[in-house]
């Protein structure tokens, strides 16, 4: 709640860096007795079910608009809905049943917070919401939500950077989720060990995890579920199957599965689409095909469109870096036109 005070007050807002040693920090044994304790000293609030499905409802429909429209939008919303709402209940008197659930419900809250963040290109802020989602997902004894938790931090230290960290937590990840039944999940936390091995080096590890996601995604179905880690597409693990393939050298294996996650699994979020068409152009100018290159990146720049990402903004500034090295070529600069317009 302080962490969420500070983020809300612009009085108070401080940059906070990202570490490798704040990422680890959530590998820290979690206070088992957090929720008991809760327990033990009731508040003047009454809390049940209802107030637990009302966090989940609000977590759905805030991500819902935040997968559409990037983590910029709304963000604001969710930190003061959590500040406001869900400190009431935290704070209020119910049994250990609904206290661990609706500690359950607040990291999945959390967490989306810490994906806002991120997504809006404050990495130190992230990194800390990520770390309380983990600790309130295990002591709530949710092996899911923890392990998903775990994921959202080793894939930042994997953009940072901190490799060495990035392998730890995405093994952490993969040990938890062990423990689940769910497939979209496994394919979920293996690709995420195979994206930190990948960076690391390591191609044995890597090409294992990448197998054994791939088995786990073809068991699971193609409706989501309920969770966060079930909400893991077809689609979502073919881009960043596809991605996996690309950093071990593979680009034609890297340029199917891309083209796997567009036309057969379909990506149907804007901001979605748009960072899939930006990778595959990538990969396409990297095997010569330009032309292809350039009409796949107009597309992005079509989907893109209201969009609020540093993923997008990202994306915007990697093509236009690329566009010089496309000679004598009209469409590669009507192309840059469009980016400078945008930006």
């Amino acid at each position: 709640m302080s962490l969420g005070g500070d983020d809300v007050d612009p009085n108070r807002r401080q940059f906070l860096a990202a570490s490798a040693a704040v990422g680890l920090a959530a590998l820290d044994l979690p206070d088992a007795e957090a929720v008991a304790r809760r327990v033990a000293r009731p508040g003047p609030v009454a809390v049940g079910m209802g107030e637990v499905g009302a966090v989940r409802t609000m977590t759905s429909t805030l991500g819902d608009a935040a997968s559409e429209l990037g983590g910029g939008h709304a963000r604001h919303l969710a930190v003061r809905y959590l500040t406001v709402d869900v400190k009431r209940w935290l704070n209020g008197r119910y049994t250990e049943v609904v206290g661990r659930e609706l500690f359950a419900a607040t990291a999945e809250l959390v967490h989306l917070i810490g994906w806002m963040a991120r997504d809006e290109g404050d990495q130190g802020l992230s990194q800390r919401y990520h770390v309380h989602s983990y600790r309130l997902a295990a002591e709530a004894g949710e092996n899911e939500l923890a392990a998903t938790a775990l994921r959202g931090l080793a894939d930042q230290a994997i953009d940072l950077g901190h490799i060495p960290t990035a392998v730890r937590l995405a093994e952490a990840c993969e040990e938890r989720g062990r423990k689940l039944g769910n497939p979209k999940a496994l394919a979920y936390y293996r690709n995420t060990y195979a994206r930190a091995a990948a960076a690391d080096g390591d191609r044995t590890a890597a090409g294992r995890m990448l197998s054994a996601a791939q088995s786990a995604i073809e068991q699971a179905p193609a409706a989501p579920g309920q969770t966060w880690a079930s909400h893991y597409s077809h689609g979502r693990w073919a881009h960043e199957s596809g991605m996996i393939h690309a950093r071990l050298g593979d680009l034609a294996a890297a340029e199917e599965h891309l083209h796997l996650a567009l036309d057969i699994h379909g990506l149907d979020r804007k901001r979605t689409r748009a960072i899939v068409l930006a990778d595959l152009g990538h990969v396409q100018l990297k095997r010569g095909n330009t032309g292809q290159a350039i009409a796949t990146w107009n597309g992005f720049l079509d989907c893109a469109d209201g969009v609020q990402s540093v993923r997008i903004n990202d994306g915007l500034t990697n093509i236009a870096a690329r566009l010089p090295s496309i000679p004598d070529s009209p469409a590669a600069a009507e192309l840059g036109e469009r980016i400078s317009a945008r930006r």
